[in-house]
């Protein structure tokens, strides 16, 4: 598990640096309808270039099986494949360790996206049963970001 959050990590740092990094930063007013509509262009693209290149192994127990956008959020589904404990187990032993090491790391490397308000969907399924292990949301808000000068 503990590449999982370093490979999510640097699934975040290769989003970030592929569509965030070269864009430049306008500081004009453009309302809320038109950054919307970019936000939602941009979750688009961001989706449909890191699909290219799944499913991909994270580590033993997970793969990245997919990633959409929904309006602009991006939403990645995940398969856990544990063959050694049952659902229940995994949602019980490892949801809130997990919940804090998803949203520490996507705050972190994600930043631009989440301050841009394009907002990010962690979905994990059992490989086994199909059904929904967790769920963690993250938005902007739940990130503990400085406030701006």
């Amino acid at each position: 598990m503990k590449t999982f959050f370093f490979t999510s990590a640097l699934l975040g740092i290769l989003m970030q640096n592929l569509f965030a990094q070269n864009m430049p930063v306008k500081y004009q007013n453009v309302s809320q309808e038109k950054m919307q509509e970019q936000n939602v262009e941009i979750a688009t693209l961001a989706a449909k270039e890191i699909s290219k290149n799944l499913p991909q192994k994270i580590d033993k127990y997970t793969t990245l099986q997919s990633i959409k956008n929904n309006k602009a959020t991006l939403v990645y589904t995940f398969f856990i494949n544990d063959k050694k404990k049952s659902d229940a187990t995994i949602r019980k032993e490892d949801h809130s360790r997990m919940e804090k090491a998803v949203t520490n790391g996507l705050c972190k490397s994600s930043k631009r996206f989440l301050q841009a308000g394009i907002d990010i969907s962690y979905i994990y399924m059992s490989a086994k049963s199909k059904k929904l292990l967790f769920r963690f949301d993250i938005t902007k808000d739940k990130c503990h970001y400085p406030a701006a000068r």
